[in-house]
């Protein structure tokens, strides 16, 4: 059955949406916008429409705009799938953790802005909303029927990329949070070399807080971008005749190998700021991959107990 065309559109606007809520919240950790409208919330500095625009306001109160659009959207999409394709396993748990991560988020940020948080806290709050944006892309992805056209409703995963597949999308949220760790702590710009802290002495350990942090990032994506690479490998060899399972692990490793690229130009461009976006997105499309491929092994699993 082909789903209502409008539904697929809806679903397109939804999932850019959730991606530009990530990258302007992104967007207002590196400029600095977090306090743009002061200690108020929802109003910014006491009215419901700013009436002195800075840089600073303009951007945190885009933000805060586009959230409250982009929630109600995502909560018509919940409401809009659960009763077309509600017979769909997946469909409404990917709806209530879309929009409860959402709302997550929001409160998160609306408590920094009213009280102020930890930088260990605040780390927390890009991750929250990648949940809900991986929520959001794969209800679109079932939408457009993207399994039927990989036929991914028949894969069969063995144990082996079974753990893999688990094990590294966890570890990819670890990766996320000490990412989130290095913009929140001021640390993106503590070590001036790549791939070491200091290229001249590559085994010093770290001077100060900042430097673990920076290169504890470091060493979390040199772990995540290895076992990924191992993962595709095997992948290649032993699920040639699984397109979706094949593709998807070599689009993973493309996109991990950028996401590091990107990381190195962060540091040598000095925290250019559409170097250190494009950062943030490739995270972000990593993130909701690995999550696909999660769904993926749970539709083995149901396929292996109806056999």
């Amino acid at each position: 059955m082909q789903h209502n065309r409008y539904l697929k559109w809806f679903a397109v606007a939804a999932t850019v949406g959730m991606l530009l809520i990530l990258l302007g919240g992104a967007l207002v950790t590196k400029t600095d916008s977090g306090l743009g409208c002061g200690r108020n919330w929802p109003d910014c500095n006491g009215s419901l429409i700013p009436k002195e625009i800075t840089p600073e306001v303009l951007i945190e109160f885009s933000h805060r705009l586009v959230t409250g659009v982009v929630s109600i959207s995502i909560l018509v999409l919940t409401v809009w799938t659960w009763r077309m394709l509600g017979h769909i396993r997946e469909v409404k748990l990917l709806g209530f953790l879309a929009m409860f991560f959402l709302i997550a988020q929001a409160l998160i940020g609306a408590a920094q802005v009213l009280w102020g948080q930890g930088d260990f806290i605040l780390a927390l709050h890009f991750g929250i909303s990648l949940i809900s944006f991986a929520a959001v892309l794969l209800l679109s992805m079932i939408v457009f029927e993207v399994d039927r056209k990989f036929d991914a409703d028949n894969v069969f995963i063995g144990k082996k990329l079974r753990w893999h597949t688990i094990a590294v999308t966890i570890y990819s949220y670890l990766v996320v949070y000490t990412g989130a760790l290095v913009r929140h702590t001021d640390s993106s710009l503590i070590c001036p070399d790549w791939p070491f802290c200091y290229n001249e002495t590559p085994l010093a350990p770290p001077n100060n807080m900042y430097e673990w942090v920076q290169m504890g990032h470091r060493l979390a994506v040199l772990i995540i971008f290895i076992w990924i690479a191992y993962i595709t490998w095997h992948a290649v060899k032993e699920y040639k005749n699984q397109r979706v399972v094949y593709y998807g692990w070599v689009i993973a490793f493309t996109i991990v190998f950028l996401q590091v690229i990107a990381g190195m130009l962060v540091v040598l461009t000095k925290l250019n700021l559409s170097v250190a976006l494009l950062h943030s997105l490739l995270i972000s499309l990593l993130f909701g991959l690995l999550c696909y491929m999660i769904m993926l092994v749970a539709r083995s699993n149901y396929n292996e107990k109806k056999k």
